[in-house]
Formats: structure tokens, C-alpha cells, sequence
């Protein structure tokens, strides 16, 4: 028979040892013999955790986490940039490309900062950061709804962006050929999607992703350098190309949406750290950081020569994508537009891995399908085969940069992090980081309730005139 009282005390000299492995209540649970059954449902766990996508792999090394951040940040968005200044206004438009850079590099910063707040914790994707913010059910409801709307608009504008550059690239190298629907320029960029879909995890795309970086630094290069050669074209003007106060009004809306769409990398920043490796004295926060500002540092050198110097070179008639309006030389066109193609395979796989996760995740775990080549294989396909199929139907690339920035980054690159830093660390009110983080929300949710209303009018206008996979 036990004795109560010597159980007890032995129990409490017990603890501080257990204390490494659990919690005394541990302890009283292994004595009773729950710990092998437990430990069974650990490994199962551990097993799943390395099979998924987004902790499947932590050898990352800090250039990862800067290649990684440009391919994720530095797409199609840039292209759109001088046709944001020609709606924005010279002025309004520096202001906002700057403001948006620091507001955005502070937000990315608090998400590095938070992604190891809790000792012996990782906080590897989204939502899971947003649960210790708000709750387990409401950090969910929370953030893993605009997270997939960012994710999956990202992976259907890329679709279309991989599409119009590749018939672009087309055109211009070849003349007299016969004409294309751009559907099926559509459906061959896909078509490489289905094949890359199948690398398991961020660390395995690492070289496209590097390969994609160097793309947006070059096709980024060649426009603002093709722009300046090009020089100020002949009666060209400044002024905003809509010509009622109406019109002004809702393309500047629409411009913001563009403007926020460009800084969307925070949708995937938790994930592509959590492949850096941690421990106590070298957390993952330091390289994931010096990661960043290399990132931030590309992407002053793509965003504000592009911006400036393709709006001064067009003025109000620049094109949605700045390439559109470079037609010559044809070679180096051409050739940039390639580069464009070759970045958004990149950026596509980046922002397509944490949706594998979640996909693979709600599979494994809720549903009990056993992980392997053939769910990956049906899962993923099916995912690529969506995306495709509504870029081909909605083929709106300036309107889809507008109506998706504003609806969905601006909350979570804007101010969703800031609203995280404040319930969570508690600043003191009318402190320096209480006033910041006020400011940003502010700004953001301007920023998500005016401009998708832009983005949504230049879609309906749109629409008029489309005819379905022409």
C-alpha cells in the first residue's frame, strides 16, 4: 500500500528535478502511467510537424531569410508603381511610397520581435501568434481569414502577371506570329506550378526563390534604366489622368490599394523564420532581422528609382505595368519581362507554402488523411488548378492589385501586428510605442476601408468591356 504523506514528500523533492522535463502535474501523471501513451502522441505529433511544409526544415541560413523577403515582397506590385504616382499626384505619392516603407519595416520588425516571445515557444505561422493575442478561437477567426484572402489574391494576380508577361514577352520577340489568347499563356505558366507545387517545404525552393530575387533586382534595374534612357516623353503631363473629380477621387483610392500591395511580404515573415534554427543564446529573431534589412534595402533600390522615374518619364499615360509602356529596346524588353516571369514562379511558391501548410495541416489533423506523396500530390494540384482557373476568368491586374491590397495587406502589413504588440506587451499609455503603434492603426484601417473601394470601381469598369477567356 502507498503511503499518502510519503508520496507527498517525495513529490515535492521530485519537482525541481521534473521541472526541466514538465510540470509537477507531469510527474503526477507519469506515476500514474499516462507518460507512455503521451509520449506515443508526441512522436505521432513530431512526425506530422516534420512532414509539414512550414516546420518540416530549420537549417536556414540569414540569407535565406533575405532572398526569401524580396521574392515575397519585391513582385508585381513594383511594375504597377509609376501608374500609382500618376494617380496619387507627385506629392501625396513620394509621402505615401516612403511612409508606407517605414510603417511597414516597424510592423515587420514588432512580427521578428514576437515570433520568440514566449521562452522554449515558436510562434511559426500566423494565426498561431494571433491565438496568443487574442485567443485560441479568435485569433483564428481572426487572422487565418485575411491571411488566406492575402495568400490566395497573391497566387491568383501572379497567375496573371506570369500569363500577361509571358504573351508580352511573346509579342515583342516575335512580330508576325499569330495572336494568342492570353488564357493559355495563363495555363502554361500553371502549368510549371503543378511540377513545384510538389517540393515539400521552404527550404527546398530556397534556389528559385534566390533565383526570383535576382529577377526583381534586374527586371526592376531594367525598367527604371530603360525609363531614364528613354527620357521625358513629348507632352507628356503631370496632372491626374481622370478627368472628373469623381474619377480622381476613386483611382487615388485604388492607388493606395497598390501602394499596399507592394509591402505585403508580413503575410508570409512568421513562416519563413520559422526555418531558421534556435537556441537560447543565438535566437532566431537576430538573422531573421539582418535578413529583413538587406530585404528592405533591395527593396528601396527596386521601388522608389522605378516609381519616380517611370512616372517622370510618362507622366499620366504610363501603363498599369511600366514595361507595357517601354516598347523598345525590344530585345531588353523582352528579356524583362522574362525576368518578370521567372520572379513570379518564385513569389507564387512563397506565398502558395503557407496555404500547402494550412491545407495539409486541416487534412492530416482534423480529417486523419495519412500524410504522404498522394495527398500532397491531390491537394496541392487542386490548389494550383483553382488559382489558375479564376485568373483565367478575371484577368483585372491593375484593379486586382487595388482591390486586394486594400482589402486584405493593409490589415495584415499595416496595423494587424501593431494591434498584436499592443495587447500583448501592454505599452504604457501615451508612451513613444503606444503612440507608434495608435499611429499605424490608424493609418491602416484609412488605408483597408478607402481603397478596395477604388479597386472594385476599376473592376466593374472593367468588366463592361471583358469578354470570358478572350
Amino acid at each position: 500500500m502507498i503511503n499518502p504523506a510519503r508520496a507527498a514528500r517525495d513529490h515535492s523533492r521530485s519537482c525541481g528535478r521534473i521541472s526541466q522535463h514538465g510540470s509537477c502535474a507531469r510527474w503526477f501523471v507519469c506515476s500514474l502511467g499516462g507518460c507512455a501513451g503521451r509520449g506515443r502522441a508526441s512522436e505521432k505529433q513530431k512526425a506530422i510537424d516534420d512532414w509539414l511544409p512550414i516546420t518540416g526544415s530549420r537549417n536556414a541560413k540569414w540569407w535565406y531569410s533575405a532572398f526569401h523577403n524580396v521574392t515575397a515582397m519585391v513582385g508585381a506590385g513594383v511594375l504597377s508603381l509609376p501608374y500609382a504616382l500618376s494617380e496619387l499626384g507627385w506629392g501625396p505619392g513620394v509621402a505615401i511610397l516612403i511612409l508606407s516603407w517605414v510603417i511597414t519595416l516597424y510592423t515587420l520588425w514588432q512580427m521578428v520581435e514576437m515570433h520568440e516571445m514566449v521562452p522554449g515557444k515558436r510562434f511559426d505561422r500566423y494565426h498561431e501568434l494571433g491565438q496568443h493575442a487574442f485567443g485560441e478561437r479568435l485569433g483564428l477567426y481572426i487572422v487565418v481569414p485575411q491571411q488566406l484572402i492575402c495568400e490566395v489574391g497573391v497566387c491568383i494576380v501572379y497567375m496573371v502577371t506570369g500569363g500577361k508577361s509571358l504573351k508580352k514577352f511573346h509579342d515583342t520577340v516575335c512580330l508576325d506570329c499569330k495572336n494568342i489568347k492570353l488564357t493559355y499563356f495563363i495555363m502554361i505558366f500553371a502549368s510549371v506550378h503543378f511540377v513545384l507545387s510538389q517540393l515539400p517545404n521552404f527550404n527546398s525552393i530556397s534556389g528559385i526563390s534566390l533565383a526570383a530575387a535576382v529577377m526583381s533586382l534586374s527586371y526592376s534595374t531594367i525598367a527604371w534604366g530603360a525609363s531614364a534612357h528613354k527620357g521625358k516623353q513629348e507632352g507628356i503631363e503631370y496632372g491626374y489622368r481622370a478627368h472628373s473629380t469623381s474619377g480622381t477621387v476613386f483611382n487615388f483610392l485604388s492607388a493606395l490599394g497598390d501602394v499596399a500591395f507592394a509591402y505585403a511580404g508580413h503575410n508570409v515573415v512568421l513562416e519563413i523564420q520559422a526555418t531558421i534554427p534556435s537556441t537560447p543564446k543565438n535566437p532566431s529573431k537576430k538573422p531573421m532581422w539582418k535578413g529583413v534589412v538587406v530585404a528592405y534595402i533591395v527593396v528601396a533600390l527596386c521601388y522608389f528609382p522605378v516609381a519616380i522615374i517611370g512616372y517622370w518619364a510618362f507622366g499620366n499615360t504610363v501603363e498599369d505595368n511600366i514595361l507595357i509602356s517601354l516598347q523598345k529596346p525590344r530585345w531588353l524588353i523582352a528579356m524583362a519581362n522574362m525576368f518578370v516571369v521567372i520572379h513570379v514562379i518564385g513569389s507564387y511558391q512563397i506565398y502558395a507554402m503557407p496555404v500547402f501548410d494550412m491545407i495539409e495541416t486541416v487534412l492530416v489533423k482534423n480529417l486523419n488523411f495519412p500524410p504522404g506523396l498522394p495527398l500532397r500530390l491531390i491537394a496541392r494540384s487542386s490548389y494550383v488548378g483553382i488559382t489558375m482557373f479564376v485568373a483565367i476568368t478575371f484577368p483585372f491586374f491593375g484593379a486586382l492589385l487595388g482591390f486586394f491590397g486594400g482589402f486584405a495587406f493593409a490589415p495584415t502589413t499595416y496595423f494587424l501586428p501593431c494591434i498584436m504588440w499592443l495587447a500583448i506587451y501592454k505599452p504604457k499609455r501615451f508612451s513613444l510605442s503606444w503612440i507608434t503603434n495608435w499611429i499605424c492603426i490608424l493609418l491602416g484601417l484609412m488605408l483597408m476601408i478607402l481603397s478596395p473601394i477604388g479597386g472594385l470601381r476599376q473592376i466593374i469598369l472593367q468588366a463592361k468591356t471583358y469578354k470570358f477567356y478572350s
